[in-house]
């Protein structure tokens, strides 16, 4: 029998075969946890990747709850509370991570503003790359809500649902220079313009709707409804305490400290600088009274309100550093009922904020402050008389009420 070419091939090439199978076999073997820890790497780095995303939206989620708290008045613990919050509503869990919330900003371009900093800090797990490391992968996530003003307010109604909490009415003529009209009710009526009543203002400004049944001169195009309500900006403001004795309230000069029987005026008062506190009774002043005093604030405690006669003339104005600087009139925060009238000749000043956070208030003098100088922020307003008033009053230590304000992620 002769050996061909053919069966030589074919004698020798099985072993060959039988060696290239054996040799695959082995690197398969050797490479096998290499393909798999790359296939675990790849699948792992999109699951971290995905869980940054994640984690930053919980972050924007909580900067942003944290900066409506802020704009609703909160503290920084109510801030800090509504972010944490949010971020656990939104998956975050405290087991696996830290939070941190400032407000201003602890760095970035936004350090000094009105704004809430969230960072969030989270542990990843850790699957098949645990082969190769057991060190544990750190996720973090930073973003800014930053807090903006359209407007300044001079006339502030804080009832949160009351129809017509800010109105104007009969002949009133009211002029505000640089601010606004603002109510914090969601009535459709909110702030209702009605019979001859003239306005003009920066903008009217609305959490609800706005009435009118005339036409109104303002610097914005139309008036701002479904707004974000302003917070109350004396909610810090603390009720000055009652001291003893009681004073006396039948001199020409009075002086600062508790009116227990109320304070009633008439003829020529003045009144020396300091806190007034009045209760058992309003504070009255009567027809006819001139009535003066430079750095006073009036504390109505209890149910205590304010009447003034439209032929007196009042010249009163508030202390412009310290606690109470810039504040005027102070409604006790407990008198869910009372009502207050501003009244007087158009001789009058009244150079500060009239503030009863839980009354209603009446204006109806002609006349403003100094300079324009006068604020009122109340519970409902009502307004007929004709005054003319600016937003600028910082230098007689006024605050500036924040309106309109819109709040949006910047980092």
């Amino acid at each position: 029998m002769g050996w061909g070419a053919g069966t030589f091939r074919r004698f020798f090439s099985c072993p060959r075969r039988t060696s290239e199978s054996g040799n695959v076999a082995i690197i398969f073997a050797l490479c096998l946890p290499i393909v798999v820890g790359g296939a675990g790497l790849g699948v792992e780095t999109s699951y971290w990747y995905y869980s940054s995303l994640k984690l930053q939206a919980v972050a924007d989620a909580a900067a942003y709850a944290g900066a409506l708290e802020k704009v609703s008045g909160s503290d920084k613990p109510t801030i800090i509370s509504a972010a944490t919050l949010s971020a656990i509503t939104n998956g975050w869990g405290p087991s696996t991570g830290t939070i941190e919330v400032f407000t201003p900003p602890s760095s970035g371009p936004n350090v000094a503003k009105k704004a809430v900093e969230v960072v969030v800090y989270q542990t990843l797990d850790r699957f098949f790359t645990s082969i190769f490391s057991q060190s544990a992968v750190g996720a973090q996530a930073r973003a800014v809500a930053l807090i903006t003003d359209a407007s300044k307010a001079c006339v502030l109604a804080l009832n949160p649902s009351a129809s017509r909490a800010a109105l104007f009415s009969g002949s009133s003529n009211l002029k505000l220079t640089g601010c606004s009209v603002m109510s914090d009710s969601i009535a459709a009526d909110a702030l209702k313009l009605q019979g001859s009543a003239y306005l003009e203002a920066d903008c009217l400004i609305s959490a609800g709707g706005v009435s009118l049944s005339n036409v109104v001169k303002t610097v914005c195009a139309n008036p701002l409804t479904q707004a974000l309500p302003a917070a109350d900006p004396f909610a810090d403001l603390p009720a000055p305490p009652a001291t003893n004795p009681c004073q006396n309230a039948n001199q020409s000069t009075l002086q600062p400290g508790t009116y227990c029987k109320g304070l009633s005026l008439s003829g020529s008062v003045t009144l020396s600088p300091g806190v007034y506190v009045v209760e058992g009774g309003d504070f009255k002043a009567s027809a006819n009274a001139n009535i003066s005093g430079d750095g006073v604030i009036i504390y109505l405690a209890g149910s205590s309100g304010v009447s003034m006669n439209g032929t007196a003339t009042v010249k009163l104005s508030a202390p412009t550093s310290g606690t109470y600087s810039g504040v005027l009139f102070y409604g006790d925060r407990a008198n869910l009922a009372g009502s207050n009238s501003f009244n007087g000749t158009a001789d009058s000043l009244l150079t500060g904020a009239l503030y009863f956070p839980t009354q209603g208030v009446k204006y109806l003098g002609n006349f403003s402050g100094q300079g324009g100088c006068t604020q009122v922020v109340a519970d409902t307003i009502e307004w007929s008389g004709a005054t003319s008033i600016k937003q600028n009053c910082t230098s007689l230590g006024m605050r500036e009420i924040p309106a309109a304000q819109s709040v949006q992620l910047v980092e």
